[in-house]
């Protein structure tokens, strides 16, 4: 993300609200936060869910969204979806192929361990998602994050 192309600020935190809203906080066990890709003023970005189901399965639930400064506000269309369910060891494992099959990604997604915990997130989403949503404001203040 840069300068001339700053996305939307916004979308990442209305996309993690979009997502506890459908999958309260004790659900999930981990987080991967892909980095947005930016045109302009438009944004799309991808959020993977790792959900608790029974005994050591997860489910995986996925959000995608695009995003985009109007000049009369922003629009957000979120799309959610069950991806299915699979022995929690092996989900890491489908991430990195969601990674390799992405040729044109930013980056590697940001994993963020919940377990289960509503203050875990809600301290992650306090401390850490500021500095991910910054955009860059000057030559060398770069964001690794969107590297």
């Amino acid at each position: 993300m840069n300068e001339k192309d700053p996305g939307v600020p916004g979308a990442l935190p209305m996309a993690l609200l979009h997502l506890e809203e459908h999958v309260p906080a004790p659900r999930i066990d981990r987080l991967w936060i892909f980095p947005p890709l930016a045109r302009g003023r438009r944004e799309s970005g991808l959020i993977a869910a790792s959900c608790y189901a029974e005994l050591d399965r997860r489910l995986l639930v996925t959000l995608a969204y695009l995003a985009e400064e109007t000049g009369k506000g922003i629009t957000f269309t979120p799309v959610l979806q069950e991806e299915g369910d699979a022995p929690e060891d092996r989900i890491p494992r489908v991430i990195a192929g969601v990674v390799r099959r992405s040729g044109g990604s930013p980056g590697e997604p940001r994993c963020v361990r919940i377990g289960g915990d509503p203050e875990a997130l809600r301290t992650w989403v306090e401390s850490d998602l500021p500095a991910m949503t910054r955009p860059p404001t000057a030559i060398g203040d770069r964001n690794p994050e969107f590297e």
